[in-house]
């Protein structure tokens, strides 16, 4: 393991004071359930990575704002919304998993090696957890330096009107969990003709999200967003709450 774990230090660049802390990263929590079998529910979780992924989910979307900020200083809130909201989202973060090459470091429990080690969840989740591992081992601009390093290309060549099409993902999402379609609402409108602030409501069968822009369009786009972010974070729990097999 040790080996492994220095080889995984070089991929990402940085070396740990505290090596748990990165084995705590890359493992999966039906790992621990088959492995650590006697201790308690709440002794297992020391083990595996979900409280990692949690500290990690919230580390990288503040460095990202911090860097989309400093790097556009003209950008708008909505702008810079549906830029970070690319850059985190889970497609983003599996690709660059997988340039990472994190699923081969992964330990995973056999009911999860079926599955592969290249899902994208998986590999969402896990770089998340290396990211907090680093947070604790290291503190902010470490962690700062190495995750800005390694998302510098998508950093610089990110634009809001390339960026994923938030709309139609939720639809996709709602109907994959059965939900009724999203209804868009524009709230209200201020500001001068030349330079009006649009404020959109977005509602599903399960929930609101809001979001605002220079034009309708990418008000509803910024709440489609939010709404995701809102969607997957449920989704997470629920998945947490179920009894490992």
């Amino acid at each position: 393991m040790g080996t492994k774990l220095g080889k995984l230090e070089g991929v990402i660049g940085h070396k740990f004071k505290d090596l748990k802390l990165l084995e705590r990263a890359i493992t999966h929590r039906s790992w621990a359930y088959e492995n650590m079998q006697g201790l308690s529910d709440d002794a297992i979780r020391e083990y595996e990575n979900e409280s990692l992924e949690f500290i990690g989910d919230s580390v990288v979307g503040l460095i990202v704002a911090e860097q989309l900020f400093m790097r556009n200083p003209h950008a708008s809130e909505g702008d810079l919304t549906l830029m970070k909201h690319h850059l985190v989202s889970g497609t983003a973060l599996a690709e660059l998993s997988e340039q990472l090459g994190l699923g081969e470091y992964l330990r995973l429990g056999g009911s999860e090696v079926k599955s592969g080690r290249q899902k994208h969840s998986l590999l969402t989740n896990t770089l998340e957890a290396v990211i907090g591992a680093v947070f604790l081992d290291a503190g902010y601009i470490a962690t700062r330096l190495m995750v800005t390093r390694l998302m510098e290309e998508k950093l610089k060549t990110v634009k809001p009107e390339t960026s994923v099409d938030f709309k139609s993902r939720l639809q996709t999402q709602l109907q994959a969990e059965k939900q009724t379609t999203a209804k868009y609402n524009l709230i209200k409108s201020e500001g001068p003709p030349h330079a009006r602030t649009f404020y959109v409501e977005v509602s599903w069968q399960e929930g609101k999200a809001h979001g605002q822009g220079n034009s309708i369009k990418s008000a509803e786009m910024m709440a489609a967003a939010e709404a995701l972010q809102i969607l997957g974070g449920a989704n997470k729990r629920r998945v947490q709450r179920k009894a490992p097999k």
